[in-house]
């Protein structure tokens, strides 16, 4: 199992929020860059990084600190947020990101998905974040009237190869990650699945790698110290 230390990107700074509400921030570095390389350091291959202005307002507003992050280090990028153009796409695979997540409009544009994954195959993942069931988009501020079971079935049947799936209740509470919605989702779906929310401890890691989830996303656990970086990655080894 891989394991991407979250980066959370607004007004250029690493920030966490909690259950995914804007009003609920706490700022946690203003050099995302230097986390990002201590993310490295401590044995991480992978990096998850969401520009959160860019995933409400539909347009991402953090590029230049991601494309610093992508080409400043030897981590394999995975980023989303306002990416909803394929215009966008390509800007951000030129700049080294490795894959690119949508979010809204995989939701709102399945055509456009689609399209987007017969053109950019593996370098296109989908963020699925739930909440009560449903699908929530724009940067988690609505839900959308679709099951998220059967939303991932969909996505998947149209060769999406990654999905991201995020419990919103779960985000940023330290409570533990929702195993269920795992162990449902790795019973249906046959995709590269990487678990999202709330994961806050090394048994969590442990449980999550035997569940055969193939990653697992990292955030407030790390900023806080409850998840040493290192250990963590030699479980995952």
């Amino acid at each position: 199992m891989i394991l991407y230390p979250a980066i959370d990107l607004y007004d250029s700074k690493a920030v966490r929020l909690k259950r995914g509400d804007y009003a609920q921030m706490t700022v946690y570095s203003d050099d995302p860059l230097s986390v990002a390389r201590d993310f490295e350091k401590a044995g991480a291959t992978a990096l998850h990084v969401i520009d959160l202005e860019g995933a409400r307002d539909g347009a991402p507003a953090n590029f230049e600190v991601i494309k610093s992050i992508a080409s400043e280090s030897g981590l394999f990028i995975q980023a989303g947020g306002g990416i909803r153009t394929p215009e966008t796409i390509e800007k951000y695979l030129d700049a080294g990101v490795k894959r690119v997540i949508l979010g809204t409009a995989a939701v709102s544009q399945p055509g456009f998905l689609q399209e987007m994954v017969s053109r950019f195959s593996e370098a296109i993942a989908v963020s699925v974040d739930i909440r009560d069931g449903l699908v929530a988009i724009k940067g988690w501020t609505e839900l959308a009237d679709q099951n998220a079971i059967e939303f991932c079935e969909a996505v998947s049947e149209i060769g999406v190869r990654t999905l991201i799936c995020t419990d919103i209740s779960k985000d940023g509470m330290m409570s533990g990650t929702n195993m269920e919605l795992y162990r449902t989702l790795r019973s249906k779906l046959s995709v590269n699945l990487i678990a999202s929310g709330g994961v806050s401890s090394i048994d969590e890691i442990k449980n999550l790698s035997e569940l055969g989830m193939d990653g697992a996303i990292l955030g407030k656990a790390l900023y806080t110290g409850d998840i040493n970086l290192e250990k963590a990655v030699e479980i995952c080894q």
